[in-house]
């Protein structure tokens, strides 16, 4: 009798949660219309980018790499590419990944000198038989491949690392994406601890896409590689299912396989804020104290075009648009 009243109250916490979580869910499209969401604020100047495509019957993998190519390619957003800060060494190093809806992918980690890394994931992608380029071969492949080498480290971020030098503090800030991304200068001594642009999109013919990319942790060593670049953490795409990105802490994200476990938990037929949000939980059951400390947000879209965010802390936000929609939203927070 206890086991079976044991039982029944596990039931009925679980569907408690997945009513709980259907509350947030909100879908912004059908499957034969196209949608697209991304990380952050500055992700709806990525999506309005994003949109033109989709909404001209494009693929959904040409309007992700469009979309995030606004966040590579501005010099006030120091979160992502050119003009994001820098290794402790001084060097701007950038991680990308891309993915299609025939489970095609390309990756590029510590890309140096090269504006736009998403194109050089894609061009791995399209043009290799291999999923990930690294450092000097991925600069190399670049270069090869018509893109132009340049100095990605800004008079504005170099003055903010030299700043940094000063008393070397690795300490973490917590939803840093925006605070940069609306120029404000970060807590004297603290990294970007969480910097990327995620992006999935739903295209008119209810195929799905993603991509990811980012200039990493601020001030992290050099070689460092978050989630970002690294399919199933920082990206994954099943086009039967649905696609879903992180952002925050990458080494956090990494250690449960983040944006794979959510589109699983998708396929089990969660909705996708009960997908994010049991992936939190799972960083939160693998180290408690930790998971107060840091900030990691998932972003999920599904086949259905329904669209879904979780996070560990409060301050998550992220961009919509489709035909009806175009607005920043907040994500439901654990803490």
């Amino acid at each position: 009798m206890h086991n079976r009243r044991s039982f029944l109250l596990k039931s009925l916490f679980a569907s408690g949660a997945v009513i709980a979580g259907r509350k947030n869910v909100r879908a912004v499209s059908g499957a034969s219309g196209p949608v697209v969401v991304s990380t952050w604020d500055f992700g709806i100047a990525a999506n309005a980018a994003a949109w033109t495509l989709l909404s001209a019957g494009k693929r959904g993998v040409e309007a992700v790499e469009a979309g995030v190519k606004v966040a590579e390619a501005d010099p006030e957003n120091q979160s992502v590419g050119y003009g994001g800060l820098p290794d402790r060494d001084g060097r701007v190093t950038l991680d990308a990944c891309i993915m299609d809806e025939f489970y095609n992918c390309g990756s590029v980690m510590c890309l140096e000198h090269i504006m736009h890394p998403i194109s050089v994931a894609r061009m791995v992608m399209e043009k290799t038989p291999h999923v990930v380029l690294t450092g000097d071969g991925a600069l190399q492949f670049a270069l090869a491949n018509g893109f132009r080498k340049q100095n990605l480290l800004t008079p504005a971020s170099e003055k903010m690392w030299k700043e940094w030098l000063k008393e070397s503090k690795y300490a973490p800030e917590q939803n840093i994406e925006n605070k940069l991304s609306k120029k404000k200068k970060p807590m004297p001594g603290s990294a970007a601890n969480h910097d990327t642009i995620g992006m999935v999109a739903l295209d008119s013919t209810g195929n799905l896409a993603g991509a990811c990319t980012t200039s990493g942790l601020a001030f992290k060593m050099h070689g460092r590689v978050g989630d970002s670049p690294i399919i199933g953490a920082g990206l994954y795409v099943d086009n039967e299912i649905g696609a879903a990105t992180s952002t925050g802490v990458g080494e956090e994200v990494i250690r449960i396989v983040g944006s794979h476990l959510v589109v699983e938990l998708m396929r089990q037929g969660q909705d996708p804020v009960s997908a994010c949000k049991a992936a939190v939980e799972r960083i939160v059951k693998r180290n408690p104290e930790k998971a107060r400390q840091v900030q990691v947000g998932f972003l999920a879209l599904s086949k259905a075009g329904e669209v879904g965010a979780y996070a560990l802390q409060k301050g998550f936000t992220y961009s919509v648009r489709s035909g009806t929609v175009d607005e920043i939203r907040s994500s439901p927070s654990l803490f």
